[in-house]
Parts: C-alpha cells; sequence; structure tokens
C-alpha cells in the first residue's frame, strides 16, 4: 500500500474521503462509480460518485449496494456480478469490521476479469483506514445524529422515487390498448409485487437509520471497551442480557448514541482516577458495566473498584453532563473511598423528553464544515484556504447556512454551532 496515499486519505476532509479513496484505487482497481454503506446505519450515511450504469435517469441505490453484505465475508471481500441501477455489473465488495460493524465498499468495474489479491489486500487496508479513522467523529453524538439525519433524507427520497416509478409502470400498463384484460393484469400483478418487494427493503433501510436495537447497541459498546482496555491490564465485566431487559427492543438512534458516549467517556475517567488514586497498589483493576431498558428509559452503569475519588466534575470535563442535557438524561456518582465508585445514567425514552431538534440537521456535510470554521472566528479567506475552496464558495455556503438556521449574521451562526456542538 503506498503510504502516501493513506496520509493523503485522513489529511482530506471526512466529506471528500470516498472521493480520494476512488482516486487512490483508480490504477490498480479501474472502475466508474464506488459506494459506500456503513455497518451502522444509524450513523453514516449511503453515499456514491462516479457514472451510473445504465440510463442516466437510474442511479444506484443504498439497497442495490445492501444486497451485497450478505455475500462479502466479514473484513473481506467478494467478486462477481451483480444488479446495479438495473445493469448486470462486475463489482468488487470490500468489508471493514474494524471498529466493530461492517462498512461496506463497493466498486462497480470497469472490467470483467477477477482483481488479482495483490491489489484487493491494499484496498481492503485503505478501506479498514477510513472506517477506523471515522470511529472518532462517533463518539460525539450530535453529529452522530446529524450524519443520521442526512442518510435518512437520501433513503426517503428513494422510498419516492421508487413509489413515483412504480405508479408510473403500472399506468403505462392499464392504458396499453395492445393488452387484452388478462395480460394487463398479469402483467400488473407482476409489477405490483416487485414493487411492494422493493419498497419494504427501502423501508427496513429507513428504519435502520431512525433506530437500533437496545442488545445490538450494548454488543457495539461492548467491542469499543475490549478495544479500550485490552492494554491497560483492566478486567471487562458485562452486565446480563436477557430477554427481560428488552435488548430487542428498537431504541432511537440519538438515544443509543448519546448512550455509547457516556459511557466510554465514563470509562476513560474511571481508567484516570485509578491510576491516579491506586497508585501502587497491586490489586486487579475492573469495570462491570450495566445496560438496562426499562419501559420509560433507559439506564446504564458503569462501576470501578478504584479508590472511590471520581466526582462530578472529572466527568463534566469530559462533557458526559452537557452531552446527557438535550435528551433529559439524569446522572448519579457514587464515590466510596477506598471501594470504588458507580456511576449511573438514565435517559428517558418516552416522547414527554424528545428534545428540541437539532436545527444544524438542516446543513449539509460542506455546509457543516463552513459553519465549524465560523465558529473558529475565521474569515472566509482563511476558510476557502482550509477547505481547498475558493473564496466565493465559500461566501455561498455561509449565505446558505445563515438562510437554512434562520439567522441574520454569522456571528449568530457561529452561536448556534457552540450550542449544538458543532464547533
Amino acid at each position: 500500500m503506498d503510504l502516501m496515499a493513506a496520509v493523503e486519505l485522513i489529511q482530506t476532509p471526512l466529506s471528500e474521503h470516498l472521493a480520494r479513496l476512488s482516486s487512490a484505487l483508480a490504477e490498480t482497481i479501474p472502475h466508474r462509480e464506488i459506494a459506500q454503506l456503513a455497518g451502522d446505519c444509524s450513523y453514516a450515511s449511503f453515499k456514491i460518485i462516479g457514472e451510473p450504469p445504465g440510463r442516466p435517469s437510474v442511479a444506484i441505490t443504498a439497497t442495490d449496494v445492501a444486497a451485497l453484505r450478505s455475500l462479502v465475508p466479514s473484513r473481506g471481500s467478494w467478486q462477481g456480478r451483480a444488479p446495479m441501477a438495473g445493469v448486470d455489473m462486475p463489482v468488487l465488495a470490500l468489508a471493514s469490521d474494524i471498529t466493530g460493524q461492517s462498512a461496506l465498499l463497493v466498486l462497480i468495474r470497469t472490467e470483467a476479469p477477477p482483481v488479482p489479491e495483490e491489489h484487493v489486500t491494499p484496498a481492503r487496508a485503505l478501506w479498514d483506514l477510513v472506517t477506523a479513522y471515522r470511529e472518532g467523529p462517533r463518539s460525539e453524538p450530535l453529529a452522530a445524529s446529524r450524519a443520521a439525519a442526512a442518510a435518512r433524507a437520501v433513503a426517503i427520497a428513494e422510498l419516492r422515487e421508487a413509489h413515483g416509478a412504480s405508479l408510473t409502470a403500472l399506468l403505462r400498463v392499464l392504458r396499453d390498448r395492445a393488452l387484452d384484460d388478462a395480460n394487463s393484469r398479469a402483467r400488473s400483478v407482476d409489477l405490483a409485487v416487485s414493487a411492494v418487494a422493493e419498497l419494504r427493503s427501502r423501508v427496513e433501510l429507513d428504519r435502520a437509520l431512525m433506530e437500533e436495537r437496545a442488545g445490538n447497541a450494548f454488543e457495539r459498546l461492548a467491542v469499543s471497551l475490549r478495544q479500550i482496555l485490552r492494554s491497560r491490564g483492566v478486567r471487562l465485566e458485562l452486565g446480563p442480557s436477557d430477554a427481560e431487559d428488552r435488548t430487542d427492543r428498537p431504541l432511537p438512534a440519538d438515544i443509543t448514541h448519546t448512550a455509547l458516549a457516556v459511557v466510554r467517556a465514563t470509562v476513560h475517567a474511571s481508567l484516570d482516577d485509578q491510576v491516579h488514586g491506586l497508585g501502587g497498589d497491586d490489586r486487579e483493576h475492573r469495570l462491570h458495566i450495566g445496560w438496562k431498558v426499562g419501559t420509560d428509559e433507559l439506564r446504564a452503569t458503569v462501576r470501578d473498584n478504584g479508590p472511590g475519588t471520581l466526582t462530578r466534575g472529572a466527568l463534566d470535563t469530559r462533557r458526559v453532563t452537557e452531552r446527557l442535557a438535550p435528551l433529559g438524561g439524569r446522572l448519579n456518582v457514587d464515590a466510596v473511598p477506598g471501594w470504588g465508585t458507580t456511576v449511573t445514567f438514565e435517559i428517558p425514552l418516552s416522547s414527554s423528553s424528545t428534545p428540541c431538534q437539532d436545527p444544524l440537521t438542516k446543513l449539509g456535510a460542506r455546509e457543516l464544515e463552513v459553519l465549524g470554521q465560523l465558529a473558529r472566528g475565521r474569515r472566509n479567506r482563511d476558510i476557502a484556504q482550509t477547505l481547498h475552496i475558493s473564496e466565493s464558495t465559500v461566501k455561498f455556503h455561509v449565505a446558505r447556512i445563515i438562510g437554512k438556521l434562520g439567522v441574520s449574521t454569522r456571528g449568530e451562526a457561529a452561536a448556534l454551532a457552540h450550542q449544538w456542538g458543532a464547533a
């Protein structure tokens, strides 16, 4: 793998990763289009760039790409022909589970012969690098929720297009004077059955963008904590997950993102407390993580056997209270000197606790990047240089940001960015 390609990929803004990845792979794996589908659908959206096959008005959809998931082994690859935008095309699919989820990268190729393994291996390594690098923003629940909102907007648009195409096809058959009643009825039934199957598949994808099963979220948490604790000599104990804990219950994505973020932040605070407080103590360090879904709330606990000196202030430093506040979450710290600390989080699940809608969900990926620069007090010229775009483009984005947020000045937009965690 070309190390400079990896370095340039990391230095590229997240919104441009797919384009840079396509350029890096173009020489060894010629392709006309490249698509990504994140393993954690509630976080990252389906994205695609390139020239679609078939008719110009027909694009590859998230459903086309998702259909390949069962063919690709975890952290592996698959090559073959698959329907893309209604055309049978040679594809190479790469899966990465480096962060605990199966993120899929699909290259719609221009050549049919299989790609040699010496080219597939570095391509998979680059894809692992991209998915690992994106784990950072995943810990920010507001950023994750905004990405989920953008992903859902794409899914809804696809639903509308599919519904319209199905109705158009049915009307065309019903108006065809060359068909008798029997043939017209048979073709209409075939179209309706295919349309219902397609719409069901898209509805399932939309549901995955809105919510996540409690048990799946807890498993993701366990995977990330094992990575954190692997080299720290700390034993991880996980609370039981059985039917009584409603692990199959779907939860809103913003709640699971927040819960995972505050638990991970608390684990880091607990590790700091154990190191500073225990000193030369040779006892085995332990962390117990509990996760219980009740009728009205999600309850998570982090319990350690440290010195019992962990404070709420240490958690505030890691923005735990700040992350819980938009969802009406509560925090309790019970520290017993010499015995350890138990931190409990309670996040309401009832509709009455629904927070104010994040106004930044209205913004696109590039607009969020520009807003982040605005929040730092940077001028248009500096923003243009940082994001590698023209100054006139920056002015265009600033005007759209002000309009979408319903504010009067860039200063008010910057204030919103700080309020909703985009700064």
